[in-house]
């Protein structure tokens, strides 16, 4: 998982940390029983935790079916692929909505986040595997059509594009955005205590079933490239926030004698150098979380510290080298409340 905020797994079993309650006057439901889902949508896994009269995984399971059949790139059929493609098609509300906060999350971090950049991502390889083959020309020939300018919606609910090359990927987003979905569902049943997890983003709501706000653990930063070691850093406690990750202080790449994540700035075309190998964000919704987390990887520390007192409700905790190649931790005023005592 990429740097996610975890749940510790053991053969195959979840198990979430259990503190006190930071709602101690709370109560949680004795008349529902705990039930929960888990599968795969996306590509990644989910694991949902809630409590009710019965178990709503037909209806979860609906909701996520719907969420794939608007915004999975790597699906037949669905709107974003026809998108791609250029065959005409009416974007559904969740293209919207996710395509709008896309929007905004560009012109906030002045284009640090851009959902038109997996041709640059692509080309570059998974762990920057084809650095050695990658030319100016390459990327110059790729910047030509990728930039959150070059897609918009007109006034009539149509996708329009400045270049027909312009391809969506929503990855960075949408996983947070599934997870806000299941929430309303679980919302409009009712449902008052819950956790949704789906590729290491989380929406909590109320309480876990032993009467406390949910535990998400974060891992200890240690040099570790297999990923195979763990150690906690801190544990969080959230009710009713939601929390999304971006980066790994475990898989990164040394140049002159300084780490760096794997992270492509969309404005360049190349990797981003900054400072941040990690990016943990609280926010009032996942999504908004989700599009934060990735934009910070690409911002470098002062400036995603710049850009997250712009938005209300928004809180980070940072994973960052320092010049002389050693780990320290960075993360807003407030970010005390979530520490689990």
């Amino acid at each position: 998982m990429d740097l996610k905020a975890f749940f510790l797994w053991v053969s195959g079993f979840l198990f979430v940390f259990v503190l006190p309650s930071c709602h101690p006057n709370r109560q949680k439901s004795e008349s529902y029983s705990y039930f929960q889902n888990s599968g795969e949508v996306f590509h990644t896994s989910y694991h949902i935790k809630y409590a009710y009269e019965r178990s709503l995984e037909d209806e979860i399971l609906a909701e996520l079916d719907k969420f794939e059949l608007s915004l999975n790139p790597f699906r037949e059929n669905t709107i974003i692929t026809k998108i791609n493609n250029n065959i005409p098609v009416k974007p559904d509300p969740l293209f919207i909505e996710v395509f709008n906060k896309a929007t905004e999350v560009s012109r906030m971090t002045e284009g640090k986040f851009d959902i038109t950049a997996s041709p640059l991502i692509d080309a570059w390889g998974f762990g920057f595997r084809n650095m050695k083959s990658i030319t100016p020309e390459i990327i110059d020939s790729l910047k030509e059509f990728v930039g959150y300018d070059k897609i918009w919606i007109d006034s009539d609910g149509n996708v329009v594009k400045s270049d027909p090359r312009v391809q969506l990927n929503t990855s960075a987003i949408s996983k947070g955005y599934s997870c806000d979905l299941v929430a309303q569902l679980l919302d409009s049943y009712g449902v008052e205590n819950y956790m949704i997890e789906i590729g290491g983003e989380i929406v909590t709501k109320g309480l876990n079933d032993k009467g406390v706000c949910w535990r998400i653990g974060v891992d200890k930063p240690i040099d570790d490239s297999t990923g195979m070691q763990h150690e906690l850093q801190t544990i969080l406690s959230l009710c009713d926030k939601s929390l999304a990750t971006s980066g790994n202080y475990r898989n990164f790449y040394v140049k002159e004698g300084k780490k760096y994540a794997h992270t492509i700035d969309p404005q360049t075309g190349y990797p981003s150098e900054q400072d941040i190998l990690g990016a943990t964000v609280i926010a009032e919704d996942c999504m908004t979380a989700d599009a934060y987390a990735t934009a910070f990887m690409a911002s470098g520390l002062e400036k995603s510290k710049e850009i997250a007192r712009k938005i209300p409700g928004l809180h980070y905790y940072f994973i960052y080298v320092k010049p002389d190649s050693t780990l320290d931790i960075a993360y807003s005023e407030g970010f005390e409340q979530f520490f689990a005592n």
